[in-house]
């Protein structure tokens, strides 16, 4: 038994001083504070005793990290991007397919479907637990970066490959509800228990409340990609705001939106709703140069990744989201975990985690009371 001890433990929708963890064979048996537990005599007890213990957090949209793009990675490479991510406080991703050729695709959700099958739970990096569809239904003139020769009208036949081809891993998938067909798609995978989200889109607000009520719950990295709010016309922000029963991600690295945006965000969506994801592609936590998302090049120069001139995806990693999140919108750093934490992976359909709570798996994140990553402890194996 390992007995893991802080000053303070975010559950997170509690708050526990003097928190301690009992952790046997990487799951949680007891949660509590110190002084309410019974200390095992011969336990292994790990102390954090100025630090934060938190859940490790999720990532639902990452394109790559560490020099690897999950689109082509070999199963070394995701090592290293997980290794990364690990350090970095998240301990559960989706990767996150781009639009490419649909052979090119349906080839990454194969290997992917291997990463995810074949990866332990008792290992010291981040683990795949799903993937992320971002494409191909996308809007062509929302499209951002994502290759208008490889987009694909919704249909259900496209859809019943791209499943295939994953053996069921999808978790998530992008969908612009305006498009033809959409609705039967986006009823199809929710049927499947695929969370789906409304994103690179230009649907109006009429558009968007169907897409919803067939069956889409959350929206992709709000405000990019998306039809601008009007104040006569809404539009889809305007649905994504305003409808409680949807949650939103948002890219909070002072460049996808301006950081008054994010405050907006959190003050429309709240605590249980405001998801914070990285939209990050190989180049992150790599030198400034040139790299791949899918199928094309992306220039990194100064914090930004472009492609003809557009953005394309991000160099952020979640902790500094957290981090950013407590200070554009003034989260409390316990607000900012759920947020990468508990929010992303009830999105995703895994309530079991982003929460420490007895019979979980025992992935935690140990902060400084500013948000920075002391440690990361996944399946009760500390890494540091």
């Amino acid at each position: 038994m390992q007995v893991f001890t802080c000053k303070t433990l975010y559950t997170p929708l509690r708050t526990i001083a003097d928190g301690a963890i009992e952790v046997e064979d990487g799951r949680i048996l007891r949660v509590g504070p110190q002084d309410g537990l019974a200390m095992p005599l011969n336990g292994d007890v790990t102390s954090f005793p100025d630090c934060v213990l938190a859940p490790g957090f999720f990532d639902v949209h990452i394109h790559g990290a560490a020099g690897s793009d999950v689109m082509r990675a070999s199963a070394g490479e995701l090592e290293r991007m997980e290794a990364f991510l690990v350090r970095h406080g998240v301990t559960s991703y989706l990767p996150t397919t781009v639009t490419a050729s649909l052979d090119d695709t349906l080839s990454a959700l194969e290997r992917l479907a291997d990463a995810i099958e074949s990866a332990p739970r008792n290992r010291k990096r981040a683990r795949p637990l799903g993937i992320h569809l971002e494409g191909p239904f996308l809007s062509h003139r929302k499209r951002g970066v994502h290759p208008p020769e490889d987009l694909v009208p919704p249909s259900i036949g496209v859809f019943d490959k791209l499943w295939q081809a994953s053996r069921g891993q999808v978790r998530m998938i992008t969908i612009a509800p305006e498009l033809d067909c959409a609705e039967e798609v986006i009823a199809a995978a929710a049927k499947r228990g695929v969370c789906v989200s409304i994103g690179h889109s230009d649907a109006d607000l009429e558009q968007a409340r169907r897409g919803i009520k067939a069956g889409a719950h959350h929206a992709t990295h709000t405000f990019n990609a998306m039809r601008a709010l009007d104040h006569r016309e809404p539009g889809i922000l305007g649905e994504v705001l305003t409808n409680r029963e949807v949650s939103a991600d948002v890219i909070a690295d002072g460049i996808h939106v301006d950081p008054r945006i994010v405050d907006l965000l959190y003050r429309a969506k709240g605590a249980e709703n405001f998801v914070l994801i990285t939209d990050a592609i190989s180049a992150t936590g790599m030198p400034e140069g040139r790299y791949r998302l899918g199928p094309i090049e992306v220039e990194v120069k100064d914090g930004k990744c472009l492609y003809q001139g557009n953005l394309a995806g991000s160099v952020l990693t979640l902790d500094r989201a957290v981090r950013n999140a407590m200070k554009f919108a003034g989260l409390n750093l316990q607000q900012a975990v759920r947020a990468a934490a508990t929010n992303p992976a009830r999105v995703a359909g895994m309530p079991k985690k982003g929460v420490i709570e007895a019979g979980g798996d025992a992935d935690f994140v140990v902060l400084a009371p500013d948000g920075e990553v002391r440690a990361t402890i996944v399946a009760g194996e500390l890494v540091e």
